[in-house]
């Protein structure tokens, strides 16, 4: 092994020896073995029977718990579930080491037709967005909606703040960065992630910073968790140079979903520039503009983004004549898997809609919801 490369073999391999994993009040967690692989994933019991499903992916170092706050407010529209991706959350890494963006859209697609729960109103915030994104463009069958919040598509001119969060795909950068963090608490190292996805920290509440300490002191237990950040940070960059079919917005023209996208103003590490392309690029869209949220605006103002999804299902479920609202698009895992703040914006026909401007093993909880670590973006 090179000296510069994380000890990723054993890694995979190593069963972790941590305190349990936060269930907040009215959410339960099961484990879910797929080929290669095994997902924690997080749910609510559904209000009634009969709900259309919805699934929430988290970004790079965030977890299912990064969707605590959202999914209450849509019990009643949806049967919600939430996954930790590999290597993340309550999830151990998946057993080929593959951390790049179409590895967990593989991930993803494997679960939903395992599940049989597709189509599904999809959420993916960040690297997740990214994640979703591939899963729409290649199986339109398994998505009804799309709901994107900070997606991490590619960027030519990279805000300054993300760069240290970039880095981590080098080799070797991981390891430096323990070692100069080692003096670090594990309260440091949560106020440094708030205040780079927050676009008010201060929104964090006392009760939510402890939950999210104590997450973190668990999650530095586990044996592969610099190496699963690493390694999806490197997927994160692979993922920005792909061209042709395998290229993020070409693959984000070919989404057939109705689209909601959130952006946040005080966003520091995906550019709220790139709003008005992404707007322009996903063919059936709808933007949500928070100028005060940072890069997870789902944990900022849930209310808003739950608010937004209210009216994009409404409008779909109208269109569609019933609330199935499945796609009519089918495809298969083929060749794309180849080599309530103040809200602003218009959407595309410049229409104001609702005083909001747009463009177009079984675990049950029983304590108080608290807030999970947003990560470190991407």
């Amino acid at each position: 092994m090179s000296s510069t490369e994380l000890p990723s073999a054993l890694a995979a391999t190593v069963t972790p020896k941590a305190s349990p994993v936060r269930v907040a009040a009215g959410e339960r967690l099961r484990s879910v073995g797929l080929p290669g692989v095994t997902l924690t994933v997080r749910s609510r019991p559904p209000a009634r029977e009969g709900l259309p499903p919805a699934l929430y992916v988290h970004g790079l170092g965030g977890s299912s718990q990064n969707w605590s706050a959202l999914m209450p407010l849509l019990d009643g529209l949806v049967d919600s579930e939430a996954i930790d991706l590999p290597g993340f959350g309550d999830s151990p890494p998946p057993d080929d080491g593959d951390y790049s963006v179409t590895g967990h859209a593989r991930t993803v697609i494997r679960y939903l037709d395992a599940a049989g729960r597709g189509p599904v109103h999809l959420f993916g915030n960040s690297m997740g967005g990214a994640i979703t994104t591939r899963v729409a463009a290649v199986r339109p069958d398994l998505v009804r909606t799309l709901t994107l919040v900070s997606p991490a598509l590619p960027e030519i001119r990279v805000q300054r703040t993300a760069v240290p969060t970039a880095l981590l795909a080098l080799p070797g950068v991981a390891r430096l960065f323990t070692r100069f963090t080692r003096g670090w608490t594990a309260e440091q190292r949560v106020r440094g992630v708030t205040e780079l996805c927050y676009g008010d920290p201060g929104r964090v509440t006392p009760e939510g910073l402890r939950n999210a300490v104590e997450e973190m002191e668990r999650r530095l237990q586990l044996p592969y968790f610099w190496d699963a950040m690493a390694r999806s940070a490197r997927g994160i960059v692979s993922a920005y140079t792909l061209g042709g079919q395998h290229n993020l917005w070409r693959q984000a023209e070919r989404v057939l979903a109705p689209t909601l996208l959130v952006y946040g103003g005080r966003d520091q590490l995906v550019s709220y520039r790139m709003a008005q392309r992404a707007a322009r690029t996903f063919r059936d869209s709808r933007l949500l503009s928070l100028p005060d949220a940072g890069h997870v605006a789902m944990m900022e103002y849930p209310e808003a983004v739950a608010t937004m999804f209210r009216e994009l299902l409404a409008e779909t479920t109208k269109l569609s004549g019933s609330s199935d609202g499945r796609g009519a698009a089918s495809g298969a895992e083929g060749p794309a898997f180849g080599a309530a703040g103040s809200a602003s914006g218009t959407d595309r026909s410049g229409t104001d809609r609702s005083g909001m401007d747009r463009s177009r093993t079984d675990r049950s909880g029983t304590g108080e919801p608290g807030s999970g670590v947003p990560g470190a973006g991407g």
